[in-house]
């Protein structure tokens, strides 16, 4: 006798049973399911990253997964990525269509399971070695026209390697193309890895890139994107303006530690990347604390900038730019 087996799938009318899990797995097309883990991607709206900027996200606080995509301004939760890569109007319309496409999935798949559910401490740096520098270090840094010196003077220094450790062990990390953000105590608050596609920086505390370095006895302040852009801005030789950077370009600076920064300067300006995160963060410092933005529209960034036209172009270009946002007139370089 020849029976023939029949698989049965629940079909589902509700959201809530639907694994969340499933809807970022496959509307962002993970590379690997989620079971705790947080797992970071480039930039699926349109933008053209040249680093991950979506970062999807286990919260301990809503204790689900979430997202947040830096370089385009979004995030949320399951509902609000589908609404936002197909832009439904209303959450509803996303919600209709996660549930009629996790249903066509089980038709074909079976139902979504996770095996093994861990929320993962988070890496972060445990241990770092020192190394001296060599002529690769030398090279990389002079495309940008920063020096030694400069390099001395804001406390960059090269590392041999380090470690990450969460619960589940150590990791080492080493490399060529390494370098230590240090305070001036000493203190290291961001590795930096140039050559490294998916993480370029690695956060190990809260710091603002070129604090440590200011007089605050020139009346202009120019924040810009990063410390590698600050160390650039030095190399031009403006003397009436010092720089510093946030923690990154995504990241606005807190209100009592702007205000004191705007308190002690005539005027501050923004001078963040010519890309479209660059302008968007600008607009930020902008409508939040009502300074005016510097857009160098030679390349990504001022050092690439540096890199591509040299000091003296790049100080011509700027020059007007800077004097028409921090004293309102335009001015030709002295």
């Amino acid at each position: 006798m020849l029976y023939t087996m029949i698989r049965t799938v629940t079909i589902v009318s509700e959201l809530s049973e639907v694994p969340i899990e499933w809807v970022f797995e496959h509307y962002l097309n993970l590379p690997e399911k989620l079971s705790g883990q947080d797992v970071k991607i480039k930039s699926v709206f349109g933008n053209k990253d040249r680093n991950p900027s979506l970062c999807v996200y286990y919260s301990m606080t809503k204790r689900k997964y979430m997202f947040k995509d830096f370089s385009a301004d979004k995030g949320g939760d399951h509902v609000n990525l589908v609404k936002e890569l197909f832009n439904y109007p209303k959450a509803t319309q996303a919600i209709m269509k996660i549930i009629s496409d996790y249903n066509q999935y089980t038709l074909t798949n079976g139902t979504h399971i996770i095996k093994e559910f861990k929320v993962r401490n988070k890496y972060k740096v445990s241990e770092y070695q020192l190394r001296n520098w060599t002529i690769y270090d030398q090279k990389y840094w002079m495309n940008y026209r920063i020096d030694s010196k400069t390099l001395e003077k804001y406390n960059v220094t090269p590392l041999k390697g380090y470690k990450m450790s969460n619960d589940d062990g150590t990791m080492s990390i080493n490399g060529l193309y390494l370098y230590g953000y240090f305070t001036k105590k000493g203190v290291l608050y961001k590795i930096y890895q140039p050559m490294t596609e998916k993480s370029k920086f690695i956060k190990v505390s809260s710091y603002i890139h070129g604090h440590d370095q200011l007089t605050f006895d020139k009346p202009y302040l120019v924040i810009c994107s990063s410390l590698k852009d600050v160390m650039a801005f030095d190399k031009l030789g403006f003397k009436n303006a010092e720089a510093i950077a946030p923690e990154s370009e995504n990241t606005l600076i807190p209100e009592n530690i702007m205000e004191k920064y705007i308190d002690r300067y005539d005027k501050v300006c923004t001078l963040f990347d010519n890309d479209v995160p660059g302008i968007r963060s600008m607009e930020k410092y902008k409508n939040k604390y009502r300074i005016k933005s510097v857009r160098l529209k030679l390349e990504k960034d001022l050092s690439d900038s540096i890199e591509a036209h040299g000091i003296n172009n790049v100080r011509i270009h700027l020059y007007p730019l800077l004097t028409k946002a921090l004293t309102g007139t335009i001015k030709n370089i002295p």
